[in-house]
């Protein structure tokens, strides 16, 4: 069945382009209209808000938690999804209450070049990242790291998803997701159903362990729940989809994708958790799976996976360019512009394939550090619209926070153990708190520092 993988890869493409049409204005490409300057639905927000945030590498994340850490390494996992809920109210309290049209125009607002410089650079690391991610996993799938299937695959699979994306822009990724998303729960659906047809869901088949503060994946689920206040508004995919509809049609459809996309991962990550508990001493989480499931069941696993990589790509390669021409005004925001810009980022994307960390759950786990340093600037100058506080107290947080990731990723890919010998979830939960604190701190002493001032005119380039 070896050739089942490559055929569904085609068949995808080939949907993909034909929902691809070409993208003639800024407004379809950068803004999501279609070509009659019509707003995209509900239902089509919806699904594009989840399948672009149920991506490979979160499939992936979740299911090898669930193996190594059981029912609460999912869990914890799936509570990043609260991220929905939190990018509601940020994208709510930006729009209609202060009445910006970007992330980037509220820092400049507030903080100037300096807000702006510290979130493009943390939001493009992070677009980096995604576009890496999501191909390393399609390697894997076909193939062990620097085999001629691995790098076939990649290459392959990059090409196909850059094409339609440079195509069609934000609305052809819009489009696409929806087929995704729909094919997607389709093939969840099959494959759950086939699993719990051979009992593999009863109590003594998950091995679930009552809570245990000491146990990484309970402390993963209260990092978790940390960096999730800030988590959404450094990613540019979801924030750039709160931007596209009515105020009404906003707010339902990150509350629908909320608890849509929670069901579906802690849904992929039992499969995990069922392989970890049934695993043999020194057997691979797909071996296990393989071995209770059966070739067809791991087939549509993968097939999954694929899916959900290729829904991710279009967007993030989407989010790029509008980072690039429109929020950050780097060159024009021409429709050719933004493919080149496309072009870029898939090729920065294939360099950390191809010589980046293979570690996945660390992109995401100094993703999430990095983003900390924005809780504060919720917290006081969003939410609590707080005007007064001054510069030096944002890049204090940056700082911090910045210091923090990077400080993680040492420690978790062994490089230091300035934290000692303790689990790196342990060192994340401390990272993440320290982090959150100080950066609460710098905000809360420059409030009290500093005289109140004049509020700050709203940034009218990006009018």
């Amino acid at each position: 069945m070896s050739y089942v993988l490559p055929l569904v890869v085609a068949l995808l493409a080939a949907i993909s382009f034909a929902l691809s049409p070409r993208a003639k204005t800024n407004e379809s490409f950068f803004g999501g209209l279609s070509p009659s300057g019509k707003s995209p639905t509900l239902f089509t927000l919806v699904l594009s808000q989840v399948t672009t945030w149920i991506f490979a590498r979160s499939l992936l994340n979740a299911a090898i938690l669930g193996y190594y850490y059981g029912v609460w390494g999912t869990l914890a996992y799936a509570a990043y999804y609260l991220s929905f809920l939190t990018g509601a109210a940020i994208i709510d309290s930006l729009r209609f209450k202060h009445g910006f049209n970007s992330v980037q125009q509220f820092l400049f607002a507030r903080f100037g070049t300096v807000g702006t410089s510290c979130f493009n650079f943390v939001i493009g690391l992070r677009l980096i990242s995604e576009v890496f991610a999501n191909i390393l996993v399609i390697g894997i799938l076909f193939g062990a790291a620097g085999s001629g299937s691995y790098t076939i695959a990649v290459l392959a699979f990059a090409l196909i998803a850059l094409g339609y994306s440079m195509m069609g822009g934000l609305h052809a990724s819009l489009r696409t997701d929806v087929m995704q998303m729909v094919l997607f729960i389709g093939v969840l659906l099959v494959l759950l159903l086939n699993t719990a047809s051979q009992g593999l869901f009863t109590i003594e088949s998950l091995g679930f362990v009552a809570f245990d503060i000491s146990e990484p994946g309970p402390i993963l689920l209260i990092v978790a729940l940390l960096q999730v206040w800030s988590y959404p508004m450094h990613d540019p995919v979801m924030m750039d989809r709160g931007f596209l509809a009515d105020r009404n049609t906003t707010r339902r459809s990150f509350l629908q994708a909320a608890w849509i996309s929670i069901i579906c991962i802690i849904a992929f990550g039992i499969l995990g958790v069922v392989a970890g508990a049934n695993a043999i001493d020194g057997e691979s989480m797909n071996a296990a799976l393989e071995r209770l499931l059966g070739a067809l069941p791991m087939l549509l696993f993968n097939i999954a996976l694929i899916i959900s990589a290729m829904s991710t790509l279009d967007s993030t390669l989407s989010s790029s360019a509008k980072l690039v021409a429109i929020d950050m005004k780097a060159t024009a925001a021409t429709v050719r512009n933004g493919r080149l810009i496309m072009l870029g980022f898939m090729l920065l994307g294939l360099l950390m394939v191809f010589i980046g960390n293979k570690d996945l759950f660390s992109a995401v786990a100094v993703s999430g550090t990095a983003s900390m340093y924005l809780a504060p600037v919720i917290f006081f100058s969003l939410w609590g619209n707080f005007r007064n506080i001054p510069v030096w107290s944002y890049l204090a947080a940056f700082v911090f926070a910045f210091s923090g990731a990077l400080l993680y990723f040492l420690e978790s890919s062994g490089h230091t153990a300035l934290l000692g010998e303790t689990h790196k979830y342990t060192k994340l939960l401390w990272i993440s708190l320290s982090v959150l604190l100080s950066g609460c701190a710098t905000f809360a002493l420059g409030a009290l520092l500093s005289r109140p001032t004049e509020q700050a005119l709203p940034y009218s380039g990006l009018d």
